[in-house]
């Protein structure tokens, strides 16, 4: 019961805080995001040592190399963090924008305006950085936030919320906008996402075990992001340069991260001629190739037999299916079978190819020529993400200032009554 007291207050205190910074004016907020990376630069060492905490127990008990990746930080990563916290700051504030204004015949006016969601649960693994980008852009969108970090970042999470709140200090925004939840105890996360009365949103960011275990356990409502399989269609209009390029991006700049292509599929008629300097170019890169059997038949030496399972899988590591598909019918109802609605692209030189393809696959982002590393709220030019949806209710991609509201309706009157 200690726990659940702790965690009431908790909330209740966001509760009161998120009211609070629905009256704080923009100039105001934009001053305290900023005032919060210019924190985190002033506090890097601080931050990397705590962070070095982190890395040496994730060495221990011999993480994952894309876990390390992730958990990982660094003065260009804290600078990283920091520019994203000055970017938000740079965008326009959402809170009272016009989405709509109408007068009835009656002379009442109506106007529906962005307004918060109120209190933010945010359940995450592994990256230290959610916690700022978290907590700026719910601040800039006037909402409050509760953080969940994983016990991988713990010494990170608390190194990076400390300097946060230090710097909300001298700042019109009341601290308990921002609240982290030290205990380890995995009954803090059932009991966050119980407390419906104080609570308006969760977003977990984490493994498919994570998502699946709040989008089973919640009581309030859950935006969720299960997992990343996003695949690149090679057609046989493709521009075979711009796709060797394209695939090399997607699957090798950072392979550990939800935007990183699973799949490459490739149309049959440039298969025999893109795939065997493809496959070498992956390999001698540290990728691991699994083929389906027109793949291996093409080349024949260094690539192992996909299985079905393949076609589903999200990796994060140096390893790639690979399939050689018909046309691009094929490709689509191949991405629409196995794909996760997240994020794939099509490298072509036709444009009816491309318009069928962005019309035809069910994806959060579908791009035409490009990798699909830049599924990234700050790549979008939204300063960051809370996280990138691949439900279709609400929110869709890249979850930024926009996605963190909701709207209600004012009416005006001159005594108007109904009849």
């Amino acid at each position: 019961m200690v726990l659940r007291d702790q965690m009431i207050d908790m909330t209740k205190k966001a509760k009161t805080a998120a009211l609070a910074l629905g009256l704080i004016s923009t100039r105001a907020k934009n001053q305290a995001v900023s005032a919060m990376a210019r924190a985190l630069i002033f506090k890097s060492d601080y931050i990397i040592a705590q962070n070095k905490k982190d890395l040496t127990a994730a060495q221990r008990q011999n993480y994952a190399k894309a876990l390390v990746d992730r958990l990982t930080l660094n003065a260009k990563k804290i600078k990283e963090m920091a520019d994203s916290l000055l970017e938000t700051a740079k965008l326009k504030d959402p809170i009272g924008e016009e989405m709509a204004s109408f007068k009835r015949p009656n002379g009442l006016l109506i106007k529906k305006v962005r307004v918060p969601i109120g209190v933010i649960g945010i359940v995450y693994e592994s990256r230290p950085n959610v916690t700022s980008d978290c907590v700026g852009l719910c601040l800039k969108s006037g909402n409050a936030v509760i953080l969940k970090g994983g016990r991988e970042a713990i010494h990170s999470n608390q190194a990076i919320f400390k300097v946060l709140q230090d710097a909300l200090r001298k700042t019109e925004i009341p601290t308990q906008a921002i609240q982290l939840i030290s205990s380890m105890d995995r009954k803090a996360v059932e009991i966050l996402l119980s407390l419906e009365e104080y609570v308006d949103l969760i977003i977990p960011r984490g493994g498919e075990g994570l998502i699946r275990f709040v989008a089973e356990h919640s009581r309030i409502p859950v935006i969720k992001h299960y997992k990343g399989v996003c695949h690149t269609y090679v057609s046989d209009q493709a521009d075979l340069a711009m796709a060797y390029d394209i695939c090399f991006n997607a699957k090798v700049q950072r392979p550990g991260v939800c935007n990183a292509m699973e799949t490459m599929l490739v149309d049959k008629g440039v298969a025999k001629e893109f795939l065997p300097q493809m496959l070498t170019g992956l390999r001698n890169a540290g990728v691991e190739i699994r083929g389906c059997p027109r793949t291996r038949a093409i080349v024949k030496d260094g690539v192992k037999k996909a299985t079905e399972k393949d076609w589903e899988e999200e990796y994060l590591d140096l390893i790639l299916a690979v399939k050689v598909v018909d046309n691009l019918k094929g490709a689509i109802d191949h991405i629409n079978t196995f794909g996760t609605k997240h994020s794939d692209t099509i490298v072509t030189k036709d444009k009816s190819q491309a318009q069928e393809f962005l019309k035809a696959v069910d994806s959060a982002c579908v791009y035409v020529n490009a990798s699909t590393r830049f599924t990234d709220g700050y790549q979008f030019g939204f300063g960051a993400e809370v996280g990138i949806s691949t439900d279709k209710i609400h929110a869709r991609g890249p979850m930024a200032l926009a996605e963190l509201t909701t709207y209600k309706y004012l009416i005006f009157g001159q005594g108007q009554i109904r009849q």
